[in-house]
């Protein structure tokens, strides 16, 4: 198995090229398959009912060859020459909800949270006890320290293409409002804070608040802040 550098854009492009593109196909058949040959198509079923997964050029030479057999079928296809699997969550350490999309080469801290709709492209790095809210996403390369809130809806844009720009950073204990957008390459420091709708277009230092389109400084975090925008640790166990 290859190796291959995904910090680096050029790598994972590399990787995509010569990743091998898949097209899985879900059949549900009511027919006689008893009789069958497979190859490399998974079955299950028995009598007149079968599931079958495979490749979508084996899976229609079956039904080509098999046509007289199978009474009628049912055809599940949700990607087309995909280079990128999802992640395998077996042995990741973090709450994962039903509908995230995370895709592999992607690293998730230990009691992270991962809630309905976000997406997480290849490379990202997501840290301890993170929270990627509700259809949040996390583009390629993306760095979220530990303890950061991204809200919902929040684009961290991912570093790709064009693959001129440094990923962008966000440092330790931020806290990014709903729908709020970090644009190609910013870095936040630790500390901060993004306000709901806010467009960053440029680096922000550690223990500020930011707002508006473009955002800019509107304070320091004091003690009142951070009381507003704690985290609950609850929502991490």
């Amino acid at each position: 198995m290859m190796n291959y550098d995904l910090t680096d854009p050029y790598e994972i492009a590399r990787y995509i090229k010569e990743a091998k593109k898949a097209t899985p196909i879900k059949l549900y058949v009511d027919g006689d398959l008893s009789q069958c040959e497979f190859g490399n198509i998974e079955n299950f079923g028995s009598g007149d009912f079968y599931m079958l997964f495979g490749e979508s050029e084996e899976v229609s030479d079956f039904l080509i060859k098999y046509k007289n057999r199978i009474k009628k079928f049912k055809l599940e296809q949700d990607r087309r020459n995909s280079a990128i699997p999802l992640i395998d969550l077996k042995n990741i350490d973090a709450r994962i909800e039903p509908g995230a999309i995370i895709r592999d080469k992607v690293t998730i801290g230990k009691n992270a949270v991962i809630m309905m709709g976000a997406v997480i492209n290849i490379g990202a790095e997501i840290g301890d006890e993170t929270m990627v809210d509700m259809n949040a996403v996390v583009g390629a390369r993306g760095k979220l320290g530990k303890r950061v809130h991204l809200g919902a809806g929040a684009v961290v844009a991912g570093v790709l293409e064009p693959p001129s720009k440094s990923p962008c950073e966000i440092g330790d204990n931020v806290l990014i409002g709903a729908n709020s957008v970090i644009l190609e390459g910013v870095k936040i420091g630790k500390n901060s804070i993004v306000a709901a709708g806010s467009v960053v277009v440029n680096d922000v230092p550690e223990n500020v608040v930011v707002a508006g389109t473009p955002a800019k400084i509107i304070k320091n975090v004091d003690s009142k802040t951070k009381d507003k925008t704690k985290l609950l640790d609850d929502l991490r166990k």
